[in-house]
């Protein structure tokens, strides 16, 4: 125990949870142990990418030659990996055919280290499915635009996280919720839901041809061997009309500033920020339970006030890459999408927080119930946006604050990536009946179960998706289901002890 914390404050945490304990926790003694939930949010990595190595784990030497070995656009063998394109062209910094087959970014010839940022292999709805083809994960370097990039992977035992996942329980079966990208992955993360855009315009919906295909330009390569793929639409929104990939919120902080001479608060409503949303979210079925909850994101309030300057003034903060920005990604942050959750009002003030507030609330031991944690864009470990070494420092250092914390005793944590970055993985995304639907789950990604009541040393093989984290939240504090959790994804009780 802290001692820094008096005993009153302590009895009254305890007191405040015990009052929203839900009779189906209390008759389970492994949820009934856990009073205190924090998800933190990485980017973009692939399990065979940084755990492809790690002992015990279905990793890379598990592969099947049918998942490792890459097809062209034609449905055969690639004799060779493409290059590695940089815009478009062979980047001369990496070798130009290497096998066909998964290779080490640490190694020669690559030789890249983990402070270095590297090439960020494009990341769509669309194009995903494509690469998973089906669950034979062999057309990751045909629908990249990275060429061979997409079959890199690390040894990651140096990762400070590495060593918190041999500590604890690494999930080796968790599987993203969506195809695609960080702003429809963090989306299935708070309502398993994909949000709609019914009125969204022609430019900005996917052009498919008859087989469901993103249309290629008559100038696209035939083989990726002499380019990446040239599409005519790769669109943010479905032609049924959803969110898919990287719509900007209504609300600032967004990446569509305010409309000339209108309100601040909002994105110029003339240049298509997604409307207000207004489905059901784990916010909404904790509040109505009665259960303390907060989205905690890096930067936040840096974010807020840039978003609310003119809209001619350069961002800041806000996608901005700078050494001295935080580089504040807007479309990270799904409650910023909600009409209940619009400036101004009751629910937005209560719960979507600064990164700063998460960690004066851990070390006073007054974190919420729940709490979800967003890093911004220099420490989410984004390929391509920052290095990974930043983010593992990063988040090593918050479960070290956590694991400091008064509320320590009674607390699980649970660090997981929104997707995968592109990044080939071997293992198929599970199918059938109440796994798999038009969103997902899509690619294996990492996750990592800390905290006093989870299995020490332990690799988990339970199937589990982004949803589970929802199904764990709902079944521990006896809340409403949402519609969207897949019926079969495990609900992270087997990492528990």
């Amino acid at each position: 125990m802290n001692f820094r914390t008096p005993a009153l404050a302590l009895a009254s945490i305890a007191l405040v949870n015990s009052c929203v304990t839900a009779p189906a926790a209390l008759s389970d003694p492994k949820l009934s142990a856990i009073d205190t939930v924090v998800v933190i949010y990485a980017e973009n990595h692939s399990f065979d990418n940084i755990y492809g190595l790690f002992p015990r784990a279905n990793g890379v030497a598990s592969a099947f030659p049918n998942t490792t070995r890459q097809l062209d656009h034609d449905g055969k063998v690639l004799p060779h990996l493409p290059p590695v394109f940089r815009r478009g062209k062979p980047d001369p910094g990496y070798p130009k055919s290497m096998p066909n087959a998964p290779f080490r970014i640490d190694m020669p010839p690559v030789n890249k280290r983990f402070d270095e940022r590297v090439p960020s292999p494009v990341h769509t709805y669309w194009r995903h499915i494509e690469q998973v083809n089906n669950g034979q994960n062999n057309k990751f370097v045909a629908l990249s635009n990275t060429g061979a990039w997409a079959m890199g992977y690390y040894d990651g035992s140096s990762l400070r996280m590495w060593q918190w996942a041999l500590r604890y329980t690494l999930a080796d079966a968790f599987f993203m919720g969506a195809f695609g990208s960080s702003f429809l992955n963090h989306q299935w993360l708070v309502c398993a839901c994909t949000p709609q855009f019914k009125d969204a315009p022609p430019s900005m919906r996917a052009q498919l041809d008859d087989h469901g295909k993103l249309v290629r330009k008559p100038s696209s390569p035939a083989s990726v061997l002499d380019g990446p793929v040239e599409l005519v639409l790769d669109g943010q929104v479905t032609p049924d009309g959803y969110a898919v990939q990287s719509g900007d919120p209504p609300y600032q902080p967004s990446g569509t500033p305010p409309a000339p001479g209108g309100n601040l608060d909002l994105a110029d409503p003339a240049k298509h920020p997604l409307p207000p949303q207004t489905g059901r979210t784990i916010g909404d079925t904790l509040s109505a339970r009665g259960v303390s909850w907060a989205w905690y994101a890096d930067a936040w309030n840096a974010a807020v006030a840039d978003g609310r300057r003119p809209p001619d003034a350069k961002r800041a903060v806000i996608y901005n890459e700078d050494s001295t920005s935080p580089d504040f990604q807007a479309h990270h942050q799904p409650f910023n999408y909600y009409a209940r959750f619009a400036p101004g009002t009751e629910d937005r003030a209560r719960h979507l927080k600064d990164g700063k507030d998460f960690e004066e609330a851990i070390e006073k031991g007054t974190l919420p119930q729940v709490s979800f944690y967003k890093p911004a864009g220099k420490l989410g470990q984004h390929p391509g946006s920052t290095d990974m070494q930043r983010g593992d420092i990063h988040i090593a250092g918050l479960l070290e604050k956590l694991e400091k914390s008064p509320q320590w005793g009674r607390m699980l944590v649970i660090v997981t990536y929104d997707e995968n970055g592109g990044y080939w993985d071997h293992v198929a995304p599970p199918l059938g009946d109440g796994w798999s639907d038009r969103w997902g789950p899509a690619t294996r990604v990492p996750a990592i179960l800390v905290g006093p009541t989870v299995k020490r040393g332990y690799v988990d093989h339970t199937p589990y998706d982004t949803t589970s984290i929802i199904k764990f939240i709902t079944k521990r504090f006896g809340l409403e289901p949402l519609p969207g959790v897949r019926r079969r994804a495990g609900d992270l009780t087997n990492a528990l002890q």
